[in-house]
């Protein structure tokens, strides 16, 4: 009966949120409930949910002032030298501008906010694809590469609801993918790097008008005036921008060191970096109010999260379902569960939102994974890879917002980025089992 109301749980949660009848956040509390009283749970839902809130708090904690930290960094313009500056290097050379693309999308996609890495390079480089006569597709193509391997930052959102979901710590399940995240961005020089030298290819058989170093900077120069291209620059803080570089690069040598605790570590950066840029109370009230949202809806679901992730274990109900699942693995496939979890995330984060696929389906893998001497920790590493294909699914709605800003259809975008996407996938997989992060058999295989 326990293993029935489990999967029912997860199917009607997994339903709800993809046919958006009910929002992540409140799926997240109030279907877990239900069930927890359909069960016979009532008098101990309480103590269940409070046990998962507390368990998720830093995380929460974490990933509020990790994307209050990066908003300072980006209103106060610590990547806008960098922008102007690669915009003058790349010329009138497809091969320059697509590694360009590449190179500002993995470094604004360190804020885990993939809305504003789309934003912010398809400002800067649209203009130069245009007059270059280059393919935008390529635009999209490359940035979102570099956003899917990006995506795995603790403040991100996919780690931090693996982390969650399994009741582990988010360091755990980072660190020690940094490698393949690495690895994964050399990925994205290498095709963005292809990419330019096939753009530069069919150019050169069809010169472009604009396919000139000083007929692309005059260009640039006056597409860049144009209006749509203006942004309020009164919270740039260009007199601050060396000790706000060296706060950056000493906290994220801090996070590898594991010098402090996550949570702890972001709030002292962010409480710093408040401080030198907008030392006012108002100003700080004003940034606070501007990021609120996005704040607000990332920490609220991880929370909501709390609830799920408590009444799933504390009713046993996760138990129920591992135990289904082990009899289901074939024997012969068991020790390598890791590696299959690696290989579903792919049609799984596509398919259905990272919401079902981190807090329905993994919690079920992990525990199968655990009769295979197989942690939480290594099954939530093999489960974050297929991240740069989750990208590509039409449930991702800053998907929709690359392809209106680079003027692209969907369905073509689909087509041009998935074997990059796959590629991306692989490279992840490839180096998390060759650094050992993510096990190719388990212990007890």
């Amino acid at each position: 009966m326990l293993t029935f109301l489990a999967y029912a749980m997860v199917l009607v949660f997994m339903t709800l949120i993809m046919t958006k009848r009910l929002s992540p956040l409140t799926a997240l509390i109030l279907i877990p409930i239900a069930f927890g009283v359909a069960g016979g749970f009532a008098s101990s839902l309480g103590e269940m949910m409070v046990s998962g809130i507390t368990k998720l708090a830093p995380t929460g904690v974490m990933l509020m002032f990790a994307i209050l930290y990066f908003a300072v960094m980006i209103d106060a313009g610590l990547f806008e030298p960098f922008v102007q500056r690669l915009v003058a290097l790349v010329h009138g050379d497809p091969v320059k501008v697509v590694l360009g693309t590449a190179a500002l999308a993995l470094l604004v996609s360190l804020d885990g906010d993939g809305s504003t890495t789309y934003m912010i390079t398809t400002a800067a480089m649209l203009p130069l694809y245009r007059k270059l006569g280059m393919r935008p597709l390529i635009l999209a193509c490359v940035t979102m590469l570099a956003g899917g391997v990006m995506n795995i930052l603790p403040w991100g959102g996919p780690t931090a609801r693996a982390a969650s979901a399994l009741g582990i710590d988010v360091s755990t399940v980072f660190v020690p993918l940094i490698p393949a995240m690495i690895g994964g961005a050399f990925w994205v020089f290498f095709v963005a790097y292809r990419l330019g030298l096939n753009e530069r290819t069919r150019l050169s058989a069809t010169p472009h008008p604009m396919a000139s170093s000083e007929g692309a900077d005059h260009v640039l120069n006056e597409e860049l005036a144009n209006p749509q291209y203006h942004e309020d620059t009164s919270h740039r803080r260009p007199d601050r921008l060396v000790i706000n570089a060296i706060l950056t690069v000493a906290l994220l040598v801090a996070l590898i060191m594991a010098v402090l605790p996550l949570p702890v570590l972001f709030m002292i950066g962010f409480a710093i970096a408040v401080m030198l840029n907008y030392p006012g109370i108002e100003e700080q009230k004003s940034l606070i109010a501007r990021h609120a949202g996005n704040v607000l809806s990332v920490v609220g679901l991880i929370f909501a999260a709390g609830v799920f992730t408590g009444i799933l274990s504390g009713t046993k109900m996760v138990d129920a379902m591992a135990d289904s699942v082990i009899q289901l693995v074939p024997t012969a496939l068991g020790p390598y569960l890791a590696i299959v979890t690696g290989v579903l995330s792919v049609p799984f984060t596509f398919l259905i939102s990272n919401d079902a696929f981190y807090f329905g389906v993994l919690p079920i893998l992990a525990k199968a994974g655990e009769a295979y001497g197989i942690s939480a920790a290594e099954m939530a590493r093999a489960a974050l890879v297929g991240q740069p294909v989750h990208l590509l699914s039409p449930l991702v709605p800053s998907t929709f917002l690359l392809v209106g800003l680079a003027g692209v259809d969907f369905d073509d975008h689909q087509r041009f980025t998935l074997k990059w996407a796959l590629g991306s996938t692989l490279v992840l997989l490839a180096i998390g089992l060759a650094t050992l992060v993510i096990p190719v058999v388990g212990r007890a295989g």
